[in-house]
């Protein structure tokens, strides 16, 4: 066998054990990663392995993305790219991270095909890119019990809280009941609950059974609704408490909400120093009595870690509303009528993050606790901006025939955010350390007419979840819905924000561990900062030139006014040298606004060719280090060799 045939064969043999070693080790090494980010962003948290632990049943994850129509599609489409291989990384980590209880299947739904009509119909949205391509980009989650839950569009608005919105998915999808809401107020918001006889008796009468609030009708859509009583001595048999303007309750009640959140149960407490809602008596008003318009729940809220003062309100200058306070005034700004944008809520809060408009009306103020004993974690989702401040009335009397020009001529404005909402997390304490007495029941007159009840000090764990709200009237059909032809309809984001309080609450305890995810997009910070900088000089500049022309504008003008008559002249000799000095310099300073531009320009290429020379030569370079490392080996090995060999 001749040395070219030799090494033909070798060379085959060579590629064989090269494409070998690839398969093996792609094999092998599919289970070995390393999120080396900086924000840890392929990284499941805690709460998500929590959620995929518990499964005792496989899901099945179809991801719908149109590869092949994005790759065809224009530039907005084609960036979906990257945020498909993203998400898609992701559901390899939940497969990774499921034990095999989850199936992934990556689907390219084509035109007319079964996988596009399947897309449609689980609810993926439909993108039309041209007279037969269509966008989706969705997820659906099965269970072998035929529940399916999907994610009808993965938005890049909400790519921090992917992870959520994915083990939100998982965990509603394994969960076989609706979950029971418990309504807990001093409002008619559930509305009359006649039937039968009493129906037919009110309908005799000319009356008519008051409808349950639109919010309520909402809910039940999605969860179990029910009625607690506003006296109720105990709560039990739901899933989460939802209290709304809690008017003077009752010690025994307060009690069992108390008891009921020690125990694990999830709240949402909306109190208002002042609501709208809560309609006075009609004798009342003839006799003019300041009904009770307030509630709180400061008892129990400062045992968790906030308070709302009485008769203290947020306000905002940049967020007031303008309206009438009554039928017949005119409409102007009311500091109490705040409508609230993006900048007010949390981004970071999976409730609040994608919120854009919610309206308040008397909004209350949450403060912190000074307590470092209570130990509970304080996480603002409502605020308004940072020239909000605080104001308040001496007295409830001042509300009954508000002044909006006054209250808007009396608030200061503030420098730091007022917060209207929390979401406190965390192993509660009691309000109730030593129980409460209550009337004890007995036919026995010599019995004690008193009787201690006691309850737990502590919370079972510290997975406690509440969140308070300082408005009740944001979820009032005056402010929520607007009323029309064909129905109730949502105004703004009210109702968008207790229901993300709800899904966010009523899931399970490790959705709430789940942290936003950072953004895998990295941008140019160093270019960013330059382009900065260079902006930064260059409107410094033309504030400068600005300033120039209007003093010399003021000295023409000063020039003209001061000149006598037969001084024309003068005058015009005057106005023409300064002109011309006036074109001279314009020309001088932009002159150097180009030259801080082109600084700019050139900082920018400057960055760019070192970046591009660097990974042009990287490669190459690690290349020739290690052939240089190899040969000085090599070589020191032959002389050892030699040296050996001629010594013996």
């Amino acid at each position: 066998m001749n040395r070219t045939l030799r090494a033909i064969i070798a060379v085959a043999f060579v590629a064989v054990i090269v494409f070998c070693g690839i398969s093996i080790f792609q094999n092998i090494g599919k289970g070995m990663r390393a999120d080396i980010t900086d924000q840890k962003i392929y990284t499941l948290s805690d709460g998500t392995k929590a959620i995929l632990g518990k499964l005792h049943q496989p899901i099945k994850m179809k991801l719908y993305y149109a590869r092949t129509a994005a790759m065809k599609g224009p530039d907005n489409i084609r960036f979906f790219n990257n945020y498909y291989y993203f998400v898609k990384a992701l559901l390899e980590e939940y497969q990774k991270a499921s034990g095999g209880k989850v199936e992934l299947q990556i689907i390219d739904p084509r035109p007319f095909g079964d996988d596009e009509a399947d897309a449609l119909r689980y609810g993926i949205k439909k993108f039309p890119i041209s007279e037969e391509e269509n966008f989706f980009f969705g997820l659906v989650v099965q269970t072998q019990f035929g529940v399916t839950k999907a994610i009808p569009f993965f938005s890049p608005d909400r790519q921090n809280f992917v992870e959520y919105d994915i083990s939100y998915l998982v965990d509603t999808a394994i969960a076989r009941q609706k979950k029971r809401i418990g309504v807990l107020s001093s409002l008619p918001v559930m509305g009359d609950d006649v039937s039968g006889y009493m129906a037919q008796m009110m309908q005799m009468q000319g009356q008519k059974p008051k409808a349950a609030w639109t919010i309520v009708e909402q809910l039940r859509g999605q969860y179990d609704v029910s009625t607690v009583a506003a006296d109720a001595n105990e709560i039990k048999d739901i899933d989460m408490l939802l209290v709304v303007h809690p008017k003077e309750l009752k010690e025994q009640t307060q009690f069992a909400i108390d008891q009921y959140v020690l125990g694990g149960g999830r709240a949402i407490i909306l109190t208002d120093p002042h609501c709208i809602s809560d309609r006075p008596e009609q004798n009342q008003m003839q006799m003019y009595q300041q009904p009770k318009t307030d509630s709180q729940l400061n008892r129990l809220t400062s045992a968790w870690g906030v308070e709302m003062p009485a008769n203290t309100f947020a306000g905002d200058r940049s967020l007031a509303i303008v309206a009438s306070m009554t039928q017949n005034a005119s409409p102007e700004k009311i500091i109490a009528f705040m409508g609230l944008t993006r900048e007010c809520f949390n981004p970071e809060s999976v409730i609040t993050s994608n919120l854009n408009d919610v309206r308040m009306l008397f909004s209350g103020v949450l403060k912190p606790v000074n307590d470092p004993n209570i130990g509970t974690k304080l996480t603002p989702i409502i605020h308004t901006t940072n020239r909000g401040n605080s104001w308040s009335v001496s007295s409830p009397y001042e509300l009954m025939m508000p002044d909006p020009g006054q209250m808007m001529k009396n608030f200061n404005d503030g420098v730091s955010p007022v917060n209207m909402g929390y979401l406190i997390t965390g192993r509660f304490k009691s309000a109730f350390p030593n129980g409460i007495e209550i009337d004890a029941p007995s036919a026995d007159a010599n019995a004690p007419a008193k009787q201690k009840l006691t309850g737990l000090k502590v919370a079972k764990s510290d997975e406690c979840a509440v969140i308070v709200i300082a408005d009740v009237d944001f979820i009032s059909d005056i402010l929520a819905y607007q009323q029309s032809f064909f129905g109730s309809a949502v105004v703004g984001d009210n109702a968008a924000l207790l229901m993300n309080s709800i899904d966010d609450l009523a899931g399970s305890s490790e959705l709430i561990a789940i942290r936003s995810r950072g953004n895998f997009r990295r941008p140019f910070t160093k270019v960013d900062a330059i382009e900065a900088d260079a902006e930064k000089a260059s409107s410094e500049e033309e504030a400068r030139i600005n300033a120039q022309i209007e003093g010399f504008q003021q000295e023409l003008n000063k020039v003209l006014a001061n000149a006598k008559q037969g001084d024309e002249d003068i005058i015009n000799k005057s106005i023409l040298s300064k002109k011309q000095d006036l074109e001279i310099k314009i020309r001088e300073a932009q002159g150097k606004l180009r030259q801080v531009k082109a600084d700019k320009r050139k900082s920018i290429e400057n960055l760019g060719n070192k970046l591009r020379n660097f990974n042009m030569l990287a490669a190459p370079s690690a290349i020739l280090v290690l052939a240089v490392v190899l040969g000085v080996r090599r070589n020191a090995r032959r002389r050892h060799y030699i040296s050996h060999a001629s010594d013996s």
